[in-house]
């Protein structure tokens, strides 16, 4: 059995009869061009994403393995890199009472920001969430005080928390409180600077809430409301059990930005070193002092080492706690 090409007819434009022409198959395409393709349809994803590791392995991979090289040697600002020493800058480090003490700083600024921040902004993004007049203003406005500049931020607030004529002692007067010693006190101290922490990313943290809040289905409110339950009822039941992947996402967020804080520490006074006694001095800023101050640029490469550590430590924690949520939500 044969099977003949499709033909078609045409007119002959001498002698105005018909003609039959042949249609020719296609071509197969060469071989380099399959590959090519093959290889364009592999490639493509991984193209697409490579600027941002290229991105990362330059200023951020890079830096961090330049800074565990440097962290094994004695280093200085004119000299540069001198006599490897192993370990010897961590633990040096470890035997200083000033490195325990910023420790103790930084976890104890971060549990007084990070947890109300999380509980406000949570209540917040709740408020915008509901049935409020010029609701595109006020989630405009709770974003403002994430654009102005942590710098700005810290000035105003460290005059705010003055110790003998700030606003807060002011206040704090007019119901009978005696002045609180902002500057010199530990736990007010890690007060006003967790306060500016909260200003500023409590808004922002909102905004993440209020559109995981909006992906929600409306169904589950309206059945909730038609049984009778209220509006914490429903807060608590539907919103919050909903709100657990982005609760999650926002305490580890919070959880890293809160130990590396800075700005907010070292604008806290004129001096910048983390209170004469260093009762509110972190982490990043006795790293500060030992490259800036000190010039031990290999001290400081040990402290910044053995932060990320303690951040891959809170990391991991944090996954463990996911884990295990997640595990008892799909049940």
């Amino acid at each position: 059995m044969t099977v003949q090409s499709p033909t078609r007819t045409t007119q002959s434009p001498e002698a105005g009869t018909p003609a039959f022409v042949q249609r020719s198959p296609l071509k197969p395409r060469p071989r380099w061009r399959r590959r090519l393709t093959r290889l364009d349809e592999r490639g493509a994803p991984y193209a697409y994403i490579s600027p941002f590791f290229i991105l990362f392995g330059v200023v951020g991979l890079f830096p961090l393995l330049y800074t565990a090289w440097v962290s094994l040697h004695r280093w200085s600002l004119i000299g540069g890199q001198g006599a490897f020493v192993g370990l010897k800058n961590y633990t040096d480090v470890l035997a200083q009472p000033y490195f325990w003490n910023a420790l103790k700083n930084t976890v104890s600024i971060f549990l007084l920001s990070s947890v109300p921040q999380v509980i406000a902004a949570l209540l917040i993004a709740a408020a915008l969430d509901s049935g409020l007049r010029a609701r595109t203003f006020w989630r405009m406005g709770v974003l403002l005080p994430y654009v102005v500049a942590p710098v700005a931020v810290a000035l105003i607030f460290s005059d705010l928390f003055g110790d003998k004529f700030g606003l807060v002692n002011h206040l704090l007067g007019l119901v009978g409180v005696d002045p609180i010693q902002w500057h010199k006190e530990v736990i007010p101290s890690h007060i006003a600077i967790a306060t500016m922490v909260n200003f500023r990313w409590t808004g922002y943290n909102a905004l993440i809430f209020l559109a995981a809040m909006q992906a929600i289905p409306r169904d589950y409110y309206e059945a909730a409301m038609i049984d009778g339950a209220g509006r914490v009822r429903t807060f608590f039941s539907i919103t919050v059990p909903q709100l657990r992947a982005t609760i999650i996402f926002v305490v580890i967020t919070s959880t890293i930005g809160g130990l590396q804080i800075f700005d907010e520490p070292r604008m806290y006074d004129q001096y910048g070193l983390g209170g004469a006694d260093r009762q509110w001095q972190t982490l990043t800023l006795y790293l500060y002092q030992l490259g800036w101050t000190q010039k031990n640029f290999g001290r400081a490469a040990a402290v910044a080492w053995m932060l990320f550590l303690i951040v891959v430590l809170f990391a991991v924690v944090n996954f463990l706690v996911t884990r295990r949520i997640a595990s008892k939500g799909q049940r």
